[in-house]
């Protein structure tokens, strides 16, 4: 048995040790999982009541302006809000962002029963999904904090692509809920509020953990008050990356593969309403599966990979296999595109859990939630600048070649950046990612 095998074996039992001893590991865990089967549940019942209603019409353009106005504007306030996570109890972040998330989701509820206009409606969301993000990174900093550090790689795996699993759990909830009340407006409503109970469970849990038992452990900028923390924290996170350049480097491949994403959720939404009969919703939940499944599959990829070559041949092959999937989408084959989106699905948590680790491992913890929020928008802002592209490029059958190639150009640019933000790393010096860990060798 070669080193590699050794040290992996003993990384695993570390972390199985640690879901048994480690004080809070269990229920953070808890908090995360209802918390994104409240994300699935409210994100696919929102989804549906605005594509998927009899009673309402959204076409491309529509769709990108909605999650425009969904997504951008968290984007801009994150990486400042973020520092709050970095100044005040995260225990009690987590507690009350919770609470507050349930009781806006049951405001949107309201908006949707009413037959509100989708701007509305989508404005109403906005402060739920702002709320759930507050929530993921929040427990994403706090996750040094009950896990060995040795281990974080594949702790951080397990949590995260369980989370995800999460958001097909709540998906599924919310098929089975409009099919008991229906699609209309009404029914949508009635499908969203099923989020409110598991907001206010997640909450509950959170509320389980000691004082400060989540960090941080000192303030970023001690002393000064919630306004300060605010009103610096886009700088404080930009400048803790842009001085991490491994933490730089996978967040380039995370928003390349964003870019990608975003893309394509459009033109499969198209796709699939020209395929066959209905609306298309069977059809989106099937490619939606087979993402998830892809990323579920990166639960154990990703340790292993990671174990094996480090963090930076995992990325610059995670980004590769994209580039390849991507190319496959030019046919146009339902068949085709479902492979495609449980390899792209794949490797997208690959890098995303690579960019976890970078940042629990590699950043200090008075500034980690500032830089979770800048990865915030670096999703979101990559998310729906392409699908903006995408909405005004895509033809009304959905068969846009230029998209697919773009999408192949952006995997290979992700490719080259992240190989010169590491060039760089070895020139400055920085500690190669990797070397504080036991399932994380030096890249």
């Amino acid at each position: 048995m070669n080193s590699t095998e050794v040290s992996h074996r003993r990384g695993w039992s570390v972390f199985l040790d640690s879901l048994r001893h480690s004080p809070g590991l269990g229920r953070l865990l808890f908090v995360r999982l209802s918390s994104q089967v409240t994300d699935g549940i409210f994100q696919a019942a929102l989804v549906g009541s605005i594509l998927f209603n009899p009673e309402r019409h959204a076409d491309p353009l529509a769709v990108a302006g909605g999650l425009a106005v969904l997504l951008l504007p968290y984007s801009l306030i994150g990486p400042f809000a973020g520092a709050l996570l970095d100044h005040w109890d995260r225990r009690n972040v987590l507690l009350y962002a919770n609470l507050l998330r349930g009781a806006i989701i049951g405001l949107v509820a309201i908006a949707v029963a009413s037959g509100a206009p989708d701007l509305v409606v989508l404005i109403s969301a906005l402060a739920a999904t702002g709320a759930s993000r507050f929530v993921a990174a929040g427990l994403s900093a706090g996750l040094p904090h009950v896990a060995k550090r040795e281990v974080i790689v594949a702790i951080n795996a397990l949590f995260t692509t369980l989370g995800g699993a999460m958001l097909s759990v709540g998906l599924g909830i919310t098929l089975g809920l409009r099919a008991i009340f229906g699609d209309d407006n009404s029914g949508s409503a009635l499908t969203m509020l099923a989020g409110i109970v598991l907001a206010v469970v997640s909450g509950g849990l959170a509320h389980g953990f000691r004082p400060l038992q989540l960090g941080p452990d000192e303030p970023d900028d001690p002393g000064k008050s919630a306004f300060h923390a605010v009103s610096v924290g886009l700088w404080h996170g930009a400048r803790a990356v842009a001085s991490h350049k491994t933490v730089a480097a996978a967040l380039s491949a995370i928003g390349a593969h964003r870019l990608v994403f975003g893309m394509n959720t459009l033109m499969i939404l198209v796709l699939t309403r020209q395929m066959g009969p209905g609306d298309g919703l069977d059809r989106v939940s099937l490619v939606i599966g087979f993402t998830g499944a892809g990323a579920l599959l990166a639960a154990v990829v990703t340790p292993l990979a990671v174990a094996r070559v480090g963090r930076y041949l995992t990325l610059m092959c995670a980004l590769g296999v994209g580039a390849v999937a991507e190319v496959t989408v030019l046919g146009f084959h339902f068949a085709v595109i479902c492979g495609s989106a449980f390899v792209l699905g794949l490797i997208g948590q690959v890098a995303k859990l690579c960019g976890d680790v970078a940042m629990q491992v590699d950043v200090g913890d008075a500034v980690r939630g500032q830089v979770f929020s800048v990865q915030d928008a670096v999703f979101n802002m990559a998310y729906v600048g392409a699908v903006t592209v995408a909405a005004l490029a895509i033809p009304v059958d959905g068969h846009a070649t230029v998209l697919v190639v773009l999408g192949v150009v952006i995997y290979l640019v992700g490719m080259v950046t992240v190989r010169a933000l590491y060039n760089r790393a070895e020139v400055t010096g920085e500690p190669a990612a990797g070397q504080q860990a036991v399932t994380d060798p030096a890249a």
